[in-house]
């Protein structure tokens, strides 16, 4: 008996599998790319003085917005049913986003 590859059955999983990854692909994205454009932004403010404390409130609100997106991106990961779907090198650029941040806020407060 041989077995043709045509008469394989299908894995009826697979089609639903590629429609959540683009469905699921949309806000993992849009998450990382708010973390990207706050955590440049908060990188890209040099404040004039120690007296400047509107650069310092601007970095430091940059951050906490790249903290939350980023986030808020490794919550929505994080769900089983994501997870199987969403492999690592989904969410690792917003978990690195993320930890720019905090580096920056740290230093900033320091």
């Amino acid at each position: 008996m041989t077995t043709d590859p045509a008469r394989r059955p299908t894995n009826p999983h697979r089609h639903d599998r590629g429609c959540l990854r683009i469905v699921l692909a949309a806000p993992l994205t849009l998450l990382t790319l708010i973390a990207a454009y706050f955590c440049r932004l908060a990188m890209t403010i040099r404040p004039s003085g120690s007296w400047d404390d509107d650069a310092y409130g601007g970095i430091v609100l940059s951050c906490v917005v790249t903290l939350a997106a980023a986030g808020s991106a490794v919550v929505l990961w994080v769900l089983p049913s994501v997870r199987r779907v969403m492999g690592w090198g989904w969410i690792a650029p917003a978990v690195v986003l993320g930890v720019a941040a905090a580096v920056r806020w740290a230093v900033a407060a320091g």
